[in-house]
């Protein structure tokens, strides 16, 4: 006679906790990898633990930002590409603490699967590491779940949580100093990088584009490779920048472009008028630009255009601002300046038109 029950392990639900401890197992060396003063980047506790004193600072303002790439972690999906998207995670979150004229200190993830695949997800872990590093953050702690049911099999979802640190009176933006005739830089962006994918998608689904054809506008690189570019990493370039005394705020260009994320940084008061014809719009944008049949206005909401950071200047030293960023391998350059503003609200205006190559 049956009792009805049947014995059922973690595993035949879907949750195979030996496949979490040999992730565990292979990323450790790759978080390790990660240790900054404060942090010795240790895995497996409750919790990440960080020195602000062992940092060096003296009166700091901790700076959080939590972000994920979208639906760009379903082209990394699409391409079996997963060690470039960890890049993305990072990228999105310290960008927008450096803005803010603070040092990233910490960054923690969180992946999240269907059925936890070792491999694909110590790529991505590693990318992770890798860039953290880079930004001169550590990698001291992160989650993974499976939650079978929830995600289909082979997809996966990622967030990423960063903290940073600045000492109190450097926080940007400076509001209260920021006046019309203030220089506007521009630091290059590398490509999309992880906003907008949702319409890219679209665009490759409409247009039944294959992500392993050429790219009409270089046959040496597929439309995935294009795409799958990650995120610039600005920390060390801003930092340094930041350094000259000539920054009164940075603007980090994610969702909503241009027109919506550099308001964020000025005051009441105050518009930032842009010549769009001081840089050329890479090709990737106007790829999409044509594919989409999108006007400057709506490129400029919903993409970077090629410019994934902007400088408020300080006029008589934005030379030195220029000079910082490109000493650390960037692109920048003059865009535009502050003007008198006729509204309540800050603005974006813009002359001329994207040029197109």
């Amino acid at each position: 006679m049956s009792t009805g029950r049947n014995r059922v392990t973690y595993k035949d639900a879907g949750v195979d906790i030996d496949a979490g401890d040999a992730l565990v197992n292979r990323i450790a060396p790759a978080a390790k990898a990660t240790a900054r003063p404060g942090a010795d980047a240790d895995l497996g506790g409750f919790g990440g633990l960080f020195d602000l004193k062992a940092a060096g600072f003296k009166d700091p303002l901790l700076v959080a930002s939590t972000d994920g790439v979208g639906t760009k972690v379903k082209l990394a999906i699409d391409m079996k590409r997963y060690d470039t998207i960890g890049q993305d995670l990072v990228a999105m979150c310290v960008n927008d603490i450096v803005v803010q004229g603070a040092e990233p200190l910490f960054f923690l993830d969180y992946y999240a699967s269907g059925a936890l695949d070792v491999d694909a997800a110590a790529q991505v872990v590693e990318g992770i590491a890798r860039a953290c590093k880079e930004a001169g953050c550590a990698l001291i702690g992160g989650e993974t779940a499976e939650m079978p049911g929830l995600y289909a099999k082979g997809d996966f979802d990622l967030a990423g949580f960063a903290v940073g640190a600045v000492e109190r009176g450097q926080v940007l933006p400076k509001l209260g100093e920021m006046r019309d005739g203030d220089a506007l830089i521009g630091v290059a962006s590398s490509g999309v990088h992880a906003n907008g994918y949702s319409l890219v998608r679209k665009l490759i689904s409409v247009g039944n584009f294959s992500l392993t054809s050429p790219v009409p506008f270089d046959e040496q690189v597929s439309l995935g490779e294009a795409l799958i570019k990650p995120t610039r990493l600005y920390v060390r370039s801003a930092l340094a920048a930041i350094r000259t005394g000539g920054i009164k705020g940075l603007a980090h260009i994610t969702g909503g472009g241009i027109s919506e994320n550099l308001p964020r940084v000025l005051p009441k008061g105050v518009n930032a008028k842009i010549d769009l014809s001081t840089w050329l719009l890479p090709p990737i944008f106007k790829w999409l630009a044509h594919e989409a049949q999108l006007p400057d206005s709506e490129m400029l909401r919903t993409f970077n255009c090629g410019v994934g950071l902007i400088v408020v200047a300080e006029p008589t030293k934005a030379r030195h601002v220029i000079d910082a960023f490109k000493a650390e391998g960037e692109n920048a350059f003059w865009i535009g300046a502050l003007e008198k503003g006729h509204g309540a609200e800050p603005a974006v205006r813009y002359g001329h038109n994207l040029r197109r190559p």
